[in-house]
């Protein structure tokens, strides 16, 4: 038995003896002692403010911001030199003003397109990695003075016909669209298709180098890079030749939530410091992304910008009228997403059923390989595969989304039916043997069909997730669902509205197939259901 904590006194009652009849007083006692605490509780002062985010930076000495370190150079990299050591314009520039804030910057690694979201939590104070103003973004946050003008370059393959923005938009020599790769989510990708006549299918990328193999490749004619990034990445791709003037222009700002005011002064105030002293030119130079128009910085008139930001800040259409307004991108997105799940199934189960009859019915030199097949696929990421299949095989984006997931789901259907087989009464074959069928019918008219209708609700349950795990292919250019849900939230800022579209198209396409495998299940009863089955016992 525990012992008392210390500094609590014994129980006074021992166990079995009659405890004493306590007084309605020595009820109501206790309760009027807590009156007072209660009282001070109810009317006790408000609690102090909490302190914002720029006093919090000082008073801690960290300023956190985010940023993707695989979109690499110049912006934010690992010194090659120095492994362990950040390096990269970016870098160096939120060291500079940490520095002048009485603080030490710390990087804080996500995804390039989810950085804002992060941003949200609290978990980070500003977003720095080249993102660009746009009028989406200046709806929902505080953008900073701009730190950096760029524009955009078209890099393609030495001896491409291809000399300039302006050839993209000219007829594909043997038919079809010129194939273009950009960043997803960048001023690159909507500069692509908005600035074309149906020439050109814009292939979106989460990384900035992974157009650019593609196209060394022959899988792309051609990728638009901001400025910095092509001049960066170009030596590393000798295949590969800038063409043409740069094209567009923006601003690269920091983003910091709409509370934030006073850090957002506070960094603009810095930001104007570091142009006029050389520091910002200094540290440009030295990663070789100091272009002309850099020059303008220092002359940018600060209320001009503050008009333009608040035009990009006006209120924009919401809710109903925005999801109607982009209703036929949503369902050809869906239409991707059924396409995918709907080929890709029917070839995984069918894989699936073959493995496992190879491994439960097959010689001992099928039966391993087959073995290692399930745990090979069961035991690696679905991006890893595709990444195999798009990347090393230089399959196309939907040969490879397929095949894919058709290879990725065999191996868990592989399972479902080994299990649905191994049910079947081992009788069942040998009175089939015994009536004279050969294996092969005796599996395919007796064991099969049963083990099919054993396994038709895990298999519809594999159906349903295959389709949300469809989104894994946005990763090699396809454009479902969900890519098209990111693409459209991040332009227009529309995050819950199309939040709840995508959800709602998830659920209509999946719960046909939860009808789909009743409706089958009572067929495969021979149309008894369960309410119609006598009970057990009762006479009939």
């Amino acid at each position: 038995m525990e012992e008392p904590p210390s500094g609590c006194p014994p129980p006074s009652v021992a166990i079995g003896a009659h405890r004493p009849r306590t007084s309605p007083r020595a009820i109501a006692a206790p309760g009027l002692s807590l009156l007072p605490a209660v009282l001070a509780l109810v009317w006790s002062p408000a609690p102090a403010p909490a302190q914002n985010t720029l006093d919090r930076i000082r008073t801690t000495g960290l300023l956190s911001y985010g940023c993707d370190l695989e979109g690499g150079g110049p912006y934010a990299y690992l010194d090659p030199d120095r492994p362990g050591r950040l390096v990269g314009f970016e870098v160096e520039l939120m060291d500079a003003l940490a520095a002048r804030l009485g603080a030490e910057a710390r990087l804080s690694q996500g995804q390039w397109d989810q950085l804002l979201n992060v941003l949200d939590t609290g978990k980070i104070d500003v977003v720095v990695n080249g993102y660009e103003l746009t009028p989406s973004r200046a709806r929902t946050y505080l953008a900073s003075r701009p730190y950096y003008i760029f524009q955009l370059q078209v890099m393609v393959r030495k001896g491409s016909p291809i000399r300039s923005w302006e050839d993209l938009k000219q007829p594909r020599p043997g038919g079809g669209r010129w194939r273009v790769g950009v960043l997803g989510g960048s001023s690159a990708e909507q500069f692509a298709r908005e600035n074309q006549d149906g020439s050109i299918d814009v292939r979106a990328y989460t990384g900035a180098t992974d157009p650019m193999m593609q196209v060394l490749s022959g899988q792309l004619d051609a990728t638009l890079q901001d400025l910095p990034a092509s001049r960066f990445y170009g030596p590393q791709f000798p295949g590969l030749e800038s063409v043409g003037p740069p094209e567009g222009r923006g601003y690269y700002v920091m983003y910091a939530r709409t509370e934030d005011s006073a850090l957002v002064e506070a960094l603009d105030r810095d930001i104007g410091e570091l142009i006029a002293d050389g520091t910002l030119e200094r540290i440009y130079r030295k990663y070789d992304v100091w272009t002309e128009a850099q020059d303008e910085l220092a002359d940018l008139d600060p209320d001009l910008l503050a008009a333009e930001v608040a035009e990009l800040s006006r209120e924009a259409l919401r809710g109903g009228p925005l999801i109607w307004k982009y209703r036929n991108h949503l369902l050809v997105a869906a239409g991707t997403t059924i396409l995918l799940s709907v080929a890709s199934m029917p070839l995984a189960i069918l894989a699936g059923l073959f493995i496992a009859i190879g491994r439960l019915y097959g010689p001992a030199i099928v039966r391993l390989p087959l073995a290692a097949y399930v745990e090979l696929i069961r035991g690696t990421p679905l991006m890893l595969q595709l990444f195999v299949l798009f990347y090393l095989a230089n399959l196309p984006p939907y040969v490879a989304g397929i095949a894919g997931l058709a290879i990725n789901y065999s191996a868990y259907e592989a399972e479902i039916y080994r299990a649905g087989l191994q049910a079947i009464p081992a009788g069942q074959m040998e009175a089939a043997l015994a009536l004279g069928m050969p294996r092969w019918l005796a599996l395919r008219r007796v064991v099969v069909p049963q083990a099919v209708r054993i396994v038709i609700p895990p298999v519809t349950n594999d159906f349903i997730a295959l389709f949300k795990d469809s989104s894994v292919c946005s990763v090699i250019t396809i454009v479902e669902l969900s890519k098209q849900y990111q693409i459209l939230a991040n332009s227009t800022g529309g995050v819950l509205e199309f939040a709840l579209a995508c959800a709602v198209l998830y659920l209509v396409m999946s719960l046909p197939l939860s009808w789909l495998s009743r409706w089958s299940e009572r067929r495969l009863r021979g149309g008894v259901g369960d309410s119609q089955a006598s009970k057990r016992g009762e006479p009939e």
